[in-house]
């Protein structure tokens, strides 16, 4: 009598006896010098994650650098354990919605949140005293950030593109904030600069074509604020101009306009440049679509004339031969003529 075999009980009874138990998706670790861990994914590649607090016994104490770099995490929890976040740590993370911040971070490496392109707010505690460059870089549908109060610098564009930004609170222990920081964050409409702020780098608000407000702290020892329009303390320098900010009256005061201070402003169609300027810095006017009519009241030497895209087109190059007067172009065109 032939016997009819069941595979499947065979198969399931092998497996009892030789299939490998099914693992457990586990971080990775490394030892530091100072006897603790820091922290990357290892084969933690999907889902909300906790970061532990200790690892054999010792503490994690540190985000590892890249360490969480494109995964497709959903949230992120820090514990108090924690001091650092590495750069790049959690780098083109699209899929993250959620972060939350021991309060034991004192500082958020470059690059450290960089195309997190779902993260739609974060909370920098007070433990904070640095973010580093390009830290929240394109996060674009970051819509608002709140900065701890003893954070002191805030590195180069780490803002940048973050286009869904319409406000942000810079604290008042602030000293210095990197070139590029809010570059491109076309929705913030207005901000306030401390007066602990004594160091401003270049393009800080280029491209924010919504801004219609820089406001500065009355007792802010290097900048003021008039109309809306950021100054050196004593307003002989134009800094950064609103790019929303309607109609353009230069004061009297000013003698220089600085570094990109009208960059991306595309919406001014004309400008009268007082008698009181006598030199334009890099980039002043770049991207000035709109720009169709400059009226030059006073003279300017080659020296003190940048030749680094001042304005664009031939500007300069028209205005050095020419002089005092009203040089006009047509919408989009490259070449100027004086009138």
């Amino acid at each position: 009598m032939r016997k009819i075999i069941n595979l499947s009980v065979i198969a399931l009874i092998l497996c009892f006896t030789a299939c490998p138990e099914p693992q457990t998706p586990e971080f990775s670790y490394s030892l530091l010098d100072n006897g603790t861990y820091a922290i990357s994914a290892g084969n933690v590649m999907t889902g909300d994650v906790i970061i532990p607090e200790t690892y054999d016994g010792k503490p994690v104490t540190a985000i590892f650098e890249s360490g969480f770099r494109s995964t497709a995490i959903t949230s992120i929890t820090i514990p108090n354990s924690v001091t650092s976040i590495g750069d790049s740590s959690f780098y083109n993370c699209p899929a993250l919605t959620g972060v939350t911040i021991g309060s034991s971070v004192t500082s958020i490496g470059s690059g450290a949140f960089i195309y997190c392109t779902n993260l739609t707010s974060i909370t920098i505690p007070d433990s904070v005293t640095s973010i580093g460059s390009a830290a929240f870089m394109y996060c674009t549908s970051l819509t608002s950030i709140t900065i701890g109060s003893s954070v002191t610098s805030i590195g180069s564009g780490a803002f940048s593109g973050c286009t869904s930004l319409t406000s942000i609170t810079i604290p008042n222990n602030v000293t210095s904030i990197g070139y590029g920081v809010f570059y491109g964050c076309t929705s913030l409409t207005s901000i306030t600069i401390p007066n602990s702020v004594t160091s401003i780098g270049y393009d800080v608000f280029s491209g924010c074509t919504s801004l219609t407000s820089i406001t500065v702290g009355a007792n802010n020892p290097n900048y003021s604020s008039q109309s809306g329009i950021l100054f050196n303390k004593n307003k002989t320098s134009v800094l950064a101009w609103p790019a929303a900010s309607g109609s353009i009256t230069i004061p009297a005061s000013v003698t220089s306009i600085g570094d990109s201070a009208f960059y991306w402003c595309t919406s001014i169609t004309s400008i009268i440049i007082p008698n009181s300027v006598i030199s334009i810095d890099d980039y002043a006017f770049a991207n000035c679509t709109s720009l169709t009519s400059v009226i030059f009241q006073g003279t300017i030497s080659s020296t003190n004339f940048s030749s680094s895209y001042p304005f664009p087109g031939d500007l300069r190059a028209k205005y050095l031969a020419g002089g005092i007067g009203i040089y006009t172009r047509s919408s989009g065109s490259n070449t100027w003529t004086k009138q």
